[in-house]
């Protein structure tokens, strides 16, 4: 099987990396890069074009915890994948199927793939009745891999076959050399869109209560809606050009905790409720390109951390902005992983829903790209746009003192 990286512009080379996969454990070894993290807790199918197996579509859900609902889970998967390919580049000619789940406390990695057995099976049946065969299907288990396609125990043993190391692959070499990048596991990505934990929540929690009883009355007192957005508008330029001059030392979690250091209760309190008007979150998206979208992605997924106990709906919001920002800029993986979430949190966002679709339909962000920019245009035709940058000799601001500073046990 051959995994094809075709461009996007039809008038681009058509020298194109091509990968050849030619065993279960390859198969396995490249999961992490078709769909750009190591997935956790997921089914994940891919659809295969061709005799020379060309990858197509991918989907992606999590496994349900309980295996009463694994049936209906398999057809509605099965159809998605199969009518949506159909749309795109004709019916597959076969699927690939992955299983991954660690096990449980006291569990062992074999009893995984016994108990995801029924739910293998049942898309296997599923996808026969749209007249697609599984081609494999895998279960990926604490560094292990298990064939529920292959007999041959000379090459699938009863004990799994351990995955190669993280980089040590043909597979890893040979998508280092085509630009693909693996971003960590699913579980590390959501963590950096989580709510936070703790006496952080708690406090974040009270200075919401606060912005929200303030804001009744501030209306009543004769403040327009046009105002507030203003001062939200004019609050995230603030705390954009905050992140732009404060760059995070490392990446990850550690760049988060930089990144809440910097970021106020009342501040983020204030945004949070300011971004569930339409109008301010449209004009906040605008922030999405060039030097402005990595402090833009780090406020939304701060903010997102931000939305804790009892306004965890409004989270909706910074999520989408951070799934559009990311898929803007070519991430699609995280894209995904944010919109699911924002969905998750609201599942009538209707931003949100159409982001989704969209980014996993494969159109080009391009399109709302230009309506956004021709919206800041006119609503600024005056104001010269750079980035969130001073003019100037760009003067790092000292790191602030933290007298406590946000751990992930708090998350």
């Amino acid at each position: 099987m051959t995994k094809n990286r075709e461009p996007r512009d039809p008038s681009a080379s058509t020298t194109v990396p091509q990968i050849t996969l030619r065993s279960p454990a390859e198969l396995a070894d490249a999961l992490p890069y078709m769909v750009g993290f190591h997935p956790n807790d997921s089914l994940v199918m891919v659809a295969v074009h061709g005799e020379g197996g060309r990858f197509g579509g991918r989907l992606r859900v999590g496994i349900p915890g309980d295996p009463g609902e694994w049936e209906e889970t398999a057809r509605l998967v099965a159809d998605c994948l199969v009518r949506g390919s159909e749309r795109r580049s004709g019916k597959p000619d076969g699927i690939v199927v992955y299983l991954c789940q660690d096990p449980g406390e006291g569990e062992e990695a074999r009893a995984v793939m016994s108990r995801l057995r029924p739910l293998a099976q049942g898309v296997r049946v599923a996808c026969g009745a749209l007249d697609v065969p599984v081609l494999e299907a895998l279960c990926i288990s604490d560094g292990r891999y298990w064939s529920y396609c292959c007999p041959d125990a000379r090459c699938c043993p009863a004990d799994g076959t351990p995955l190669a190391p993280a980089g040590t692959s043909v597979m890893a070499a040979a998508a280092t050399f085509a630009g693909l990048r693996v971003r960590g596991s699913l579980k590390d990505i959501e963590r950096r869109m989580t709510p936070l934990r703790g006496p952080t929540a708690e406090a974040q929690e009270r200075a919401l209560d606060r912005a929200a009883a303030a804001l009744v009355p501030k209306i009543l007192d004769g403040a327009t809606k046009q105002q507030v957005g203003a001062e939200t508008v004019a609050l995230v330029r603030t705390l954009l050009e905050r992140l732009t001059l404060a760059p995070p030392a490392e990446g990850g979690t550690r760049a988060d905790d930089w990144d809440d250091a910097l970021l106020g209760h009342d501040e983020a309190a204030s945004l949070i409720l300011g971004l569930q008007d339409r109008e301010v979150r449209d004009i906040a998206a605008e922030w999405m390109e060039g030097e402005e979208a990595a402090p833009a992605l780090r406020l939304w997924r701060a903010l997102a951390r931000r939305c804790v106990g009892a306004y965890g709906e409004h989270a909706a919001a910074p999520l989408t902005l951070a799934g559009w920002v990311s898929w803007s800029t070519g991430d699609e993986p995280t894209a995904r992983i944010a919109l699911t979430l924002a969905l998750q949190a609201d599942g009538e966002y209707r931003f949100a829903q159409l982001l989704h679709h969209a980014c996993n339909e494969g159109l080009d962000p391009e399109g709302l790209r230009h309506c956004l920019r021709e919206q800041r245009n006119k609503r600024e035709p005056r104001r010269k746009r750079a980035s969130t940058r001073p003019p100037g000799r760009r003067a790092r601001l000292p790191r602030p003192t933290r007298t406590r500073r946000t751990t992930r046990s708090e998350r």
